[in-house]
């Protein structure tokens, strides 16, 4: 799912560049037909199109990633229960509730990683993940910022400065999606091994 989110994140950004190169070519003649402005015209198309798809794979790559999360939590729970400081309705509520999605996912996954370390060295917070929650806050920054911006764009001026953030926006999600398949892909084997260890102990 990262994978597809990050690939229409990349076409995304590739159909704004597009439109913005249509949008400052020089203007065809007119014509008796009015084909002069096919171009533009399916620069939107392809733009709103991906962007749709976009939309849609943002709102499925969250919900994976929940899921992901509630499985981690179970393992978590086996190793250091203690140690998980929100309920499972923040794998909900920390998207959508404001101010309270800016830090209190990122808490949510600090208790796994901590959980996932040994016993002896449990620490809340690791580099990786501060990079990861930074990237995803300025993806999604960045990306309502710009389409706030092209929606409310009167002129082609405005529209070119607001494609541009659009693009920034998008090389940021692909940025968030790399960074987010890291993190997944390490804390999902640490705290499958921690929780593995104790199992095998105690089945010998």
């Amino acid at each position: 799912m990262l994978a597809a989110y990050a690939l229409l994140s990349a076409a995304a950004g590739i159909a704004a560049w597009h439109k913005y190169q249509v949008l400052h070519a020089p203007p065809l003649p007119a014509q008796p037909d009015g084909s002069e402005a096919l171009p533009l015209l399916n620069a939107d198309i392809w733009f709103g199109n991906l962007r749709g798809w976009w939309n849609g794979a943002t709102l499925v790559a969250v919900l994976v990633f929940s899921v992901w999360m509630s499985r981690m939590r179970d393992l978590a729970e086996l190793a250091w229960p203690e140690g998980q400081r929100r309920s499972r309705a923040w794998l909900f509520f920390g998207w959508v509730v404001p101010v309270a999605n800016v830090f209190v996912l990122k808490m949510f996954v600090n208790d796994l990683w901590a959980a996932a370390r040994p016993a002896s060295r449990r620490e809340r917070g690791h580099p990786l993940l501060t990079f990861w929650w930074l990237s995803v806050i300025a993806a999604g920054t960045a990306g309502t910022d710009a389409l706030s911006a092209l929606k409310h764009a009167h002129t082609a001026g405005q529209t070119s400065e607001a494609l541009q953030q659009v693009m920034e926006g998008d090389l940021l999600s692909v940025c968030a999606a790399a960074l987010t398949a890291a993190v997944v892909w390490r804390l999902s084997g640490m705290l499958k091994q921690t929780v593995q260890v104790p199992l095998a102990s105690a089945g010998t």
